[in-house]
């Protein structure tokens, strides 16, 4: 990608001050420039507000299916893992013991679905106007706070009908929405800088996105692990996550100090990793895309 840098000099003659634009490659891994992102502040709110236009435009049920698609999953997997495999559910209501894990998960899914996309579906965007390109899979995830408050509101509604009400660590719940949303962007910059060269990284992240479900503790407990191996749980950080829900929402929930610290540590890892790769590549997007 090239950057632009914005010199004055002085006119001789008029006495005025006039902009030159100067545009030059980046060099080197470590120019992150993540001020520009407070620069394009505006930019970032106009992408996540057109994103959730566009979305639920000429829709029949609108917002409704930011509600309707956990839901429907944690009926399927209430059937199948609650009552024909009996799954443990730690002494709780197997339809919230699902339901608490899917809300996190459903927010970090459909980040990472929407970062993996956002550079190749905004190509005339990317092609024509300088922004920061990080602007793109951070707005894609941040717009999935909409579809997570939708749903948040209807487990209210089930944590009132079984009569289940959080405790203090309610409070630290934000902490752990905006873990999730770290998480999505880390994998999202790693993926979204693929599916530049390589068209097929976004017709895999849906066999991705299943399997890594499978290895989170969303429809059985952590406990189900034997307790020597379950602080390697924390290298998947979406397992910190689930637990810190079921921890803050509902007084259960494996987090411990070493779970957690695996968890933060591999997040850092990921996301500092996935910001140096990605800038690395943004300057070749233009010409893939």
């Amino acid at each position: 990608m090239l950057r632009v840098k914005i010199n004055f000099i002085n006119r001789i003659n008029s006495g005025n001050v006039t902009p030159v634009i100067k545009i030059q490659p980046q060099k080197g891994w470590i120019s992150l420039r993540l001020g520009e992102l407070w620069d394009y502040r505006e930019l970032i709110y106009f992408l996540v507000w057109r994103d959730i236009k566009v979305r639920y435009q000429q829709t029949m049920l609108g917002a409704s299916w930011a509600i309707l698609q956990p839901f429907l999953t944690m009926v399927v997997f209430s059937v199948i893992f609650g009552r024909l495999a009996r799954m443990p559910s730690e002494g709780l209501p197997y339809p919230i013991f699902a339901y608490t894990a899917l809300l996190p998960w459903q927010l970090f899914a459909n980040g990472v679905n929407k970062a993996t996309t956002s550079l190749v579906s905004n190509q005339p965007l990317l092609t024509k106007v300088y922004f920061p390109r990080l602007i793109l899979p951070l707005s894609a995830v941040m717009g999935g706070l909409v579809d997570f408050g939708c749903a948040f509101v209807v487990f209210l509604g089930m944590m009132f009908y079984y009569g289940i009400f959080p405790g203090a660590a309610a409070l630290l719940l934000p902490l752990f929405i905006l873990f999730t949303m770290t998480i999505s962007l880390s994998v999202g910059l790693w993926l979204s800088a693929l599916n530049v060269e390589y068209r097929d990284v976004g017709q895999a992240i849906s066999f991705l996105i299943q399997i890594w479900l499978f290895a989170t503790p969303i429809v059985y407990p952590s406990s189900l692990v034997p307790k020597p191996w379950r602080t390697l749980l924390g290298l998947n950080p979406m397992t910190g996550v689930v637990e810190g829900f079921r921890w803050a929402l509902l007084g259960k929930g494996e987090v411990t100090g070493p779970l957690m610290i695996v968890s933060v540590l591999s997040v850092s890892a990921l996301l500092f990793g996935g910001l140096m790769f990605f800038r690395r590549m943004e300057k070749t997007f233009a010409d893939y895309i």
